[in-house]
């Protein structure tokens, strides 16, 4: 008898057993590395946007909903047809790294939610492209501006997906393909290869300009050194070397006939001499 009065304490056990098994779902949850979760208190204080659920286990009462975000960095790949400056249709291929600004999940989730990739993101890299390649020619992109353009696409989308309101923080953005019509890039190759010829042909011609510069100035140098020479060169200078060269030829062991005073200048002839 004494056990039946515990009967009704066994039962209400087991049920509350039961129901929290059934219930665990909605009661527990684990949220992994690389993810955070934002609560939504349905019967109280709404969306919590400021208090985010870090990595780890937690509890929960069953009729508040808890949304877990990939916080990872992820990649976005968009072809897309641009106008250019002129109006001419330019393929192009990006490439989009980023992730959502951790502190900042709650106002992510209740500004685009967890569909944010394509509501937000998607679209802001897609337009920033239509307009930064807008503002230059098909040449330009193609060639003599494409990292201009590369950089201004990146700063006007970073500055676009971080602002307050967005909250993605872009990791990186690249360009991996330009296709122009057929016609178009034929053209435009075909001028960069001419303007390539002009230039080689305008190096050389300076080159052969700074030679014959060169030339002339090495020449007006030796002139004018040859005429200060001459000038200073007079007969009596002439003779004085003449006399010492002379004597210092007197001086050598080799056999030497000298004749004074036998040349045309009245120099010493030496004659002979091994």
């Amino acid at each position: 008898m004494e056990n039946r009065k515990f009967l009704p304490f066994i039962f209400m056990g087991v049920t509350a057993l039961f129901v929290v098994i059934y219930l665990s779902s909605s009661i527990f949850l684990t949220i992994s590395p690389g993810e955070r979760g934002v609560i939504f208190r349905k019967f109280s204080t709404g969306l919590d946007k400021d208090n985010i659920f870090q990595p780890g286990f937690l509890m929960k009462l069953p009729w508040n909903d808890v949304t877990v975000y990939d916080v990872k960095e992820q990649k976005a790949e968009e072809r897309m047809d641009v106008l250019d400056k002129s109006g001419l249709t330019i393929s192009v291929d990006i490439s989009v790294r980023f992730h959502p600004l951790y502190g900042r999940i709650g106002y992510l989730h209740e500004n685009f939610g967890v569909d944010y990739v394509n509501r937000l993101v998607i679209p802001e890299v897609r337009s920033t492209v239509r307009r930064v390649m807008g503002r230059f020619t098909a040449e330009e992109i193609y060639s003599t501006k494409r990292s201009q353009v590369e950089g201004a696409i990146v700063k006007e989308t970073e500055d676009i997906l971080q602002i307050e309101s967005n909250n993605i923080q872009m990791r990186a953005l690249l360009i991996r393909s330009i296709v122009l019509p057929a016609q178009i890039k034929q053209a435009i190759e075909n001028k960069l290869q001419q303007e390539q010829e002009a230039k080689a042909y305008q190096f050389r011609l300076e080159k052969e300009v700074s030679e014959a510069e060169r030339k002339r100035i090495a020449a007006n140098g030796e002139a004018t050194a040859n005429k200060i020479i001459n000038s200073s060169l007079t007969t009596a200078l002439l003779k004085m070397r003449g006399i010492e060269a002379t004597m210092e030829l007197a001086k050598s062991p080799n056999s030497k006939v000298v004749i004074i005073g036998g040349g045309d200048s009245g120099m010493p002839l030496i004659l002979g001499g091994n």
